[in-house]
């Protein structure tokens, strides 16, 4: 013993003594040393609990303020970083620094397959139908902050100059999924701003991916980069145009369309395959993982894949990548190694306005009007995950120091935060003057009807079709068609629109085949080519559920359509059942019928117009009740009857009750729709001079015939009804009566199985009927100054 020092001689020892560190953390192997799983998997379970813990609560709060779930996320992981919980020993010590080597191989991990996820949703042929002021607006805002992000990144001193790229790159980028996530919950995602801001950040989110490829392009030395270049350059052109082939002659062999779990496997297995190749070029493995996901060609793999793995990466392994960016922000670190925190100062507040304001400037200058202006620039400032990778990628390859990658991280959850406020306080005012028709009975002879059809699916598409083949459309009077196919969101996918141009050049996406697509713009085409008179416009709007009916009458008022085709909940099987397809499209229509800026029919086919040797209804009758949307419905029948191959038979029930018994919006406290504020004697007489001038065109023609039944009530309306089945009408077209219950429909609206039919389209509908046939149900747009409110009716004490 000798100052302190206790001296042994290693001979004598049984044991050998081993000193090791506490900050290292190693593990000798399987085959020598203890099992490497005991130590390691257990604390990053621990640390994946706490992370989705501490995420699922911070999203929680985060969206009681309506912020984006990916402001949630940020925080989450800044909170178990050094800066928040990383103070507390306790917390520090579930995430020792040795995990940090664990968790970062998971977190790229989990990247790759978030990369790839990206691939399977992004459709790159959309670049071109983007809108020129979008396309210039989306150039504003990356060349001007990717600029001012570049001269920042040279204020702090930086350890390699070649990483511009990842500031420059950072602000220059847009959240494209999360502001699509905050412009689809505020609804506005449709109109001329959401639409605008939506291109300019399907440009800047490709762009990120640029900034991603030569980041690391430019991260080795000078004499590497022309060979790393070319290598990318190389593994690009070889995977788009060769690589996709061979996966579609693959996917090809499967005919039955079910792919099982060790397919999707075998699919996966390419992800990681080529992440190593993407590496090996010099880029990044999630630049190799996105374009694999591009390159998948089939739709329905692709919703298997998304259906199956989304949630997962999402969920359980991005939280790994949460929490490596969080562990990386140190906000003490801001402001050391600088010589003044005005600096600071300057280059967070810069950093979190040059966006928006460059995108506001020139936007209001050359592109836009000043009241759009703000509100895109504002929206161009959001920012999503790409922007995270940027940054975490420049801080792993040493081109960003803690100090500004923690900037950074604090501007972009700022940037982020402002976009919600803006978002909800932004109406746009609509300038409707133009929208003048917007009914079928107000139109002008000779002028154009707009009409808007909608899709669900491929079986609706025979009876649309035919009912626009029925309308007659000619030189004379014609007709233009917005067909929208409606097609429900895949996961987390953004809510977006699509305008399809004329021919199938642009239709058929190179990357994702669309075959419903291209099935409908067919259709559409040949309908066009056969029919004088008739245009076309197809487009596809993908959205949730919820928020589709919005979608469906900003787009009529967009293209100030005068008539919506809506396609029933349920359709009729060949033993004559009738099923429902998807119990959402009910709810759908509902807030169509509730919001419409126009008149409204809704299509039910019980196997007439979709048989395939029928072209278009030639037997049509017409039951007319009274009312405006009866009168709605005789319009559109009487512009239909003007085709010499189709015959109307028009039928008018009358009562022989006292007019006095008509009850008016009687049931407008039990409905959502539309009440109109109607008196009985006036709309008597507008019916008896509306059908007057039918029977004056009726009787210049040979294919219009007018009935006129007086009934006591609704028994013997049902029993009239019923005789009709005899004539073998291909159409019934009815007025779905908004806001009256009249004498001989008042029993049959008390026990509507779909109220939104009406009692004579529902009777339709749901009544055992030998023949087969169509019906359409129209309800009439009526000006939002004659509609009551509630308190309007309880004042005046009843109906008027």
């Amino acid at each position: 013993m000798s100052d302190g020092i206790e001296y042994v001689d290693v001979h004598k020892l049984t044991k050998a003594v081993v000193c090791y560190s506490k900050n290292i953390y190693r593990v000798n192997g399987v085959w020598d040393g203890p099992d490497p799983m005991i130590p390691t998997i257990p604390l990053v379970i621990v640390e994946l609990t706490i992370m989705m813990v501490v995420t699922r609560v911070c999203i929680f709060i985060v969206r009681l303020f309506k912020q984006p779930s990916f402001v949630g996320r940020i925080i989450a992981g800044m909170l178990v970083g050094p800066s928040i919980f990383g103070r507390l020993d306790y917390i520090w010590s579930l995430f020792p620094p040795y995990s940090f080597r664990v968790l970062e191989p998971i977190a790229q991990f989990a990247l790759c397959y978030f990369a790839f996820l990206r691939g399977l949703q992004m459709d790159v042929k959309s670049i071109f139908r983007t809108e020129s002021k979008a396309m210039k607006v989306a150039i504003a805002s990356i060349a001007i902050p990717f600029i001012i992000g570049s001269g920042l990144y040279f204020l702090f001193n930086p350890p390699n100059w070649r990483g511009f790229i990842y500031w420059g790159g950072a602000l220059a980028a847009t959240g494209y999924p999360v502001l699509a996530q905050i412009l689809t919950d505020q609804r506005i995602i449709h109109t001329e701003v959401g639409r605008t801001a939506m291109g300019a950040a399907f440009i800047c989110d490709l762009a990120t991916w640029i900034f991603i490829g030569l980041g690391l392009s430019l991260a080795g030395s000078d004499n590497d980069i022309p060979l790393s270049l070319l290598c990318t350059a190389a593994f690009l052109l070889l995977s788009f145009y060769y690589l996709r082939r061979f996966l579609k002659w693959i996917i090809g062999k499967k005919t039955d369309g079910v792919y099982g779990i060790h397919y999707i496997s075998c699919v996966l297995i390419g992800t990681s395959i080529f992440g190593v190749i993407s590496q090996a070029c010099g880029t990044h493995p999630i630049v190799g993982a996105f374009v694999y996901g591009l390159c998948i060609p089939n739709e329905t793999l692709i919703a298997a894949l998304l259906d199956r793995l989304e949630d997962f990466v999402m969920e359980i392994l991005m939280p790994f990548f949460y929490v490596v960016t969080g562990l990386r922000v140190d906000v003490d670190a801001i402001f050391k190694g600088t010589s003044s925190w005005l600096l600071v100062l300057f280059a967070f507040v810069i950093s979190v306005v040059a966006k928006p304001l460059s995108t506001i400037f020139l936007s209001s200058i050359h592109y836009l009007p000043s009241k759009h202006a703000f509100p895109v620039g504002i929206f161009a400032g959001t920012k999503s995950l790409m922007t995270l990778i940027l940054l975490e990628i420049g801080s792993s390859q040493k081109a960003l120091n803690t100090q500004m990658y923690s900037l950074m991280m604090l501007a972009t959850l700022v940037m982020t935060m402002l976009t919600t406020p803006v978002s909800i306080s932004y109406r746009p005012s609509e300038d409707l003057s133009a929208y003048k028709r917007r009914t079928i009975q107000k139109a002008v002879a000779d002028e154009e009807l707009r009409i808007l059809a909608c899709i669900h699916d491929l079986c609706n598409l025979p009876t649309t079709i035919n009912l626009i083949a029925s309308s007659n459309p000619s030189t004379r009077a014609p007709i233009c068609v917005f067909a929208l196919q409606l097609v429900e969101l895949i996961g987390r996918a953004p809510a977006t629109l699509v305008v399809h141009s004329s021919g199938r050049s642009m239709a058929r996406n190179p990357i994702h085949t669309a075959d419903q697509v291209d099935q409908v713009i067919s259709v559409f085409d040949t309908l066009e080519q056969r029919s004088e008179g008739l245009t076309t416009q197809i487009m596809t709007a993908k959205s949730n559920y919820d928020t589709m009916g919005e979608d469906i009458c900003n787009v009529a008022k967009e293209n100030f359509a005068a008539f919506i085709i809506l396609p029933f909940c349920k359709v009729n099987t060949m033993e004559g059942d009738s099923e429902e397809v998807n119990s959402t499209i009910r709810a759908v229509n509902e807030e169509v019928l509730s919001k419409a800026p126009c008149s409204v029919g809704i299509i039910i086919d019980r196997l007439k117009l979709s048989e395939p040797h029928v072209d278009h209804a030639r037997n049509i009758a017409m039951l007319y009740f009274g009312g405006p949307d009866d009168r709605e419905a005789l319009s559109f029948a009487m512009r239909m009857a003007e085709n010499p191959e189709i015959s109307l038979t028009v039928v008018r029930f009358e009562t022989d009750k006292d007019a006095s018994e008509f009850d008016f919006m009687n049931s407008f406290k039990e409905t959502n729709y539309i009440a109109v504020a109607a008196d009985m004697e006036k709309e008597k007489m507008i019916d008896d001079h509306f059908l007057d001038d039918f029977k004056v065109v009726a009787e210049a023609g040979q294919s219009m015939n007018y009935i006129q039944l007086l009934l006591g009530d609704e028994e013997e309306a049902i029993k009239a009804i019923k005789a009709m089945d005899n004539q073998q009408f291909d159409l019934y077209i009815v007025g779905k009566g908004t806001g009256m219950r009249h004498p001989l429909t008042i029993g049959l609206a008390d026990w509507c199985d779909c109220p939104e039919l009406g009692p004579i389209g529902d009777l339709l509908v749901t009544s055992e009927f030998e023949s087969s046939y169509s019906v359409l149900v129209v309800q009439q747009y009526v000006r939002s100054s004659l509609v009551f409110s509630i308190a309007d009716r309880e004042g005046s004490g009843g109906a008027g």
